[in-house]
């Protein structure tokens, strides 16, 4: 787990061996759809935009982690079965899908074929936005793209990463120094740094290009703040 080419951030080290137990976790990033029967069912209070980018099937996005617990728990006690974000450990080993390259479908060098796999920044969103960074491909998708729109990876997981950043279960640290190693998440949220109480956010979003949505990217917000291009998927371990 971490950054194994040396392409990242310091908050991707140090690389460290984790095993994961077995686990499920989401083919998709919740929906819209999804995210609005819990809303109807009053198991949700946010009722989040979508920025006239679409719902139904585009992943449900403008979402704190706050929402997130709100939506797991909904489920849990819809279903009968124990719904809940998945760790930090657990995202990446499902992300990286039996890889150890920068993004799981190849090297940093194969920009070109982002189009075919994930929805980053590309020439479509840079019509869009003239100052965007973008990838020498077009997707098609300005922004957000239904779920499912492109090919999944090795285990069978769309969007996992680009479309929008996912939250996971885990407090952010700025290294992996003392990280579990069994998949659990880290609970302990610093509480004397600018980083108080952060939760971390995993897989990148729309207006990214390729070498950004590598497996390690990291990112993290406050907990309680909603977030244009932040949503979700679950998971669950019975």
């Amino acid at each position: 787990m971490g950054d194994l080419s040396g392409h990242g951030a310091s908050d991707e080290l140090p690389v460290h061996a984790v095993v994961v137990p077995p686990f499920s976790i989401g083919k998709y990033a919740v929906t819209f759809d999804e995210w609005d029967a819990c809303v109807v069912a009053g198991g949700c209070r946010t009722k989040p935009s979508d920025e006239n980018w679409g719902r139904g099937k585009h992943p449900v996005m403008n979402l704190s982690w706050n929402d997130a617990q709100e939506y797991v728990q909904w489920l849990s006690r819809r279903t009968g079965h124990v719904y809940r974000l998945p760790s930090e450990a657990e995202w990446e080993y499902a992300a990286r899908a039996y890889s150890t390259t920068d993004i799981y479908w190849g090297q940093l060098s194969s920009e070109s074929q982002q189009c075919r796999y994930a929805n980053g920044a590309d020439s479509s969103t840079g019509r869009k936005n003239r100052h965007a960074t973008v990838a020498p491909c077009d997707d098609g998708f300005a922004f957000t793209s239904p779920v499912g729109s492109f090919p999944p990876n090795a285990f069978g997981l769309y969007d996992i990463v680009g479309n929008v950043w996912q939250w996971v279960q885990d407090c952010y640290q700025k290294s992996y120094v003392g990280a579990p190693t069994d998949g659990r998440a880290r609970e302990f949220c610093t509480e004397h740094t600018e980083q108080k109480s952060q939760r971390v956010l995993r897989g990148g979003a729309w207006n990214m290009k390729a070498d950004q949505l590598r497996s390690a990217l990291r990112g993290a917000r406050d907990p309680a703040d909603p977030y244009v291009s932040a949503g979700f998927r679950v998971a669950r371990t019975d």
